[in-house]
């Protein structure tokens, strides 16, 4: 019992101690993908910046992206790779769209709107020890030209 109460606090100690300041995730852009059925479907490049004097490793990304309080899209990949120390990457994800907000998007189109979105945006960078990395930032962005083209839907 001893020794088990020895290595929880062990591990909280090295918790405490490696965490650093959170990592700053943005979105650097979108291109547009091909859909299937009645979704579509972009990548989304996200910005990771690294704050910390340590290399932080990841292996596999989630997100999601809410617009005016709704869910737009979410993604994942197992994607693995590390963002220097003081450093930054940009890691491409692929997202999709349900058929609701699919149709909010294309009625906003069709009106002849380009849409510009106030977004927020979570999710969690994997890491290969307890547990990775959680973030989320808001922002700006405008959904590209062609995302909901005849061939992407």
């Amino acid at each position: 019992m001893a020794a088990v109460a020895a290595m929880l606090v062990a591990l909280a100690g090295c918790a405490g101690f490696g965490s650093g300041e959170p990592v700053s995730v943005t979105v650097a852009g979108i291109e547009p993908l091909t859909g299937e059925g009645a979704e579509a479907r972009f990548a989304l490049k996200l910005r990771v910046q690294n704050p910390n004097d340590t290399a932080l490793d990841y292996d596999g990304v989630f997100a999601q992206l809410d617009v005016g309080g709704a869910r737009l899209a979410h993604g994942v990949s197992d994607q693995k790779g590390t963002v220097p120390r003081f450093g930054e990457r940009v890691i491409t994800l692929p997202m999709s769209m349900s058929l609701g907000a699919v149709i909010r998007q294309v009625v906003g189109i069709a009106a002849g709107e380009r849409p510009r979105f106030d977004y927020e945006l979570s999710g969690r960078l994997a890491g290969p020890t307890l547990g990775g990395h959680r973030f989320t930032s808001k922002g700006e962005l405008q959904l590209p030209a062609g995302l909901f083209g005849p061939d992407k839907l």
